[in-house]
């Protein structure tokens, strides 16, 4: 039986609507969305495409991301010194003996650079950022490992379902984050496949410490990351007044001054609250 044309092109409608939201989608999760099998949303994503609404890209969500989105080289540049205070202050929460999560982001690649200076070891890396991977696999007292997943070159990172299934292996004593904003409603970034990434992190680590450099308070990015109760630690070198601005203040009390980073926390501390916070 054959689907009557209008309800054919309202489902078109939807599926062009959703990808002009939230810009790049997997397969699977658009058959979810419109309650239709892989063939029907391959068919109506053809037509589309013919239309000129949307455009494809071989590799799904992953690889328009990877072609369309700044690359890692060009996000480097940004964020400056405030980048750099941050990620070097992120260095002192690292302990010997530990493991730790450290993330796609350019403000972890600058924290690896640090980290690579002046090591703390022994410990354990995992990162799905490939030049993080590749930086700190020389220092000596360092096992660092690569997660699993699909490369996306201009972004220098590993992502995927794949990549999810790998992390399931570890426990992490923090998960070390970046993002592109943050705000009084949370943590935001740029593409769903770091989101779900950056999530299973978190629920595999003991602490959740978030490295935000002045730039990215006060600002939204196109995914939901994480409300403030999940996040333990934020790093940043914003001004209270910024902070309060931006909604995250009086709200979120776990912020630490990248300027009066602590000591390094014990690690046999099991919870955020016994550690030496600084509040603004």
């Amino acid at each position: 039986m054959r689907v009557p044309l209008h309800i054919v092109e309202a489902r078109r409608d939807k599926l062009a609507q959703l990808i002009e939201t939230h810009r790049y989608l997997p397969l699977r999760e658009l058959c979810e969305r419109l309650g239709v099998s892989e063939a029907t949303a391959r068919r109506d994503l053809a037509e589309l495409a013919k239309r000129n609404v949307v455009k494809r890209t071989h590799g799904g969500a992953l690889a328009e991301y990877n072609e369309r989105f700044p690359s890692f080289n060009e996000r480097r540049s940004l964020g400056g010194a405030g980048k750099q205070k941050v990620a070097k202050a992120a260095t002192r929460f690292i302990e010997p003996g530990g493991t730790y999560f450290l993330d796609s982001g350019t403000t972890i690649f600058a924290m690896a650079e640090f980290l690579r200076e002046a090591p703390v070891t022994p410990a354990t890396i995992v990162t799905s950022n490939l030049p993080v991977g590749e930086l700190l696999a020389g220092v000596e007292g360092l096992s660092v490992y690569l997660t699993a997943g699909q490369i996306l070159g201009r972004q220098s990172v590993l992502l995927g379902e794949t990549a999810l299934h790998s992390l399931e292996f570890w426990n992490f004593d923090i998960a070390f984050l970046s993002a592109e904003a943050a705000n009084a409603e949370g943590v935001w970034n740029s593409q769903e496949a770091i989101v779900e990434m950056q999530r299973v992190a978190m629920e595999r680590s003991k602490r959740v410490l978030l490295c935000l450099d002045d730039t990215k308070i006060g600002t939204t990015a196109p995914q939901s990351l994480v409300g403030w109760d999940r996040v333990d630690i934020l790093l940043t070198d914003a001004k209270t007044d910024r902070l309060r601005g931006a909604g995250i203040l009086p709200g979120f009390s776990g912020i630490i001054d990248c300027h009066a980073a602590p000591p390094l926390p014990p690690r046999s501390v099991g919870n955020t609250s016994e550690l030496p916070v600084h509040f603004l």
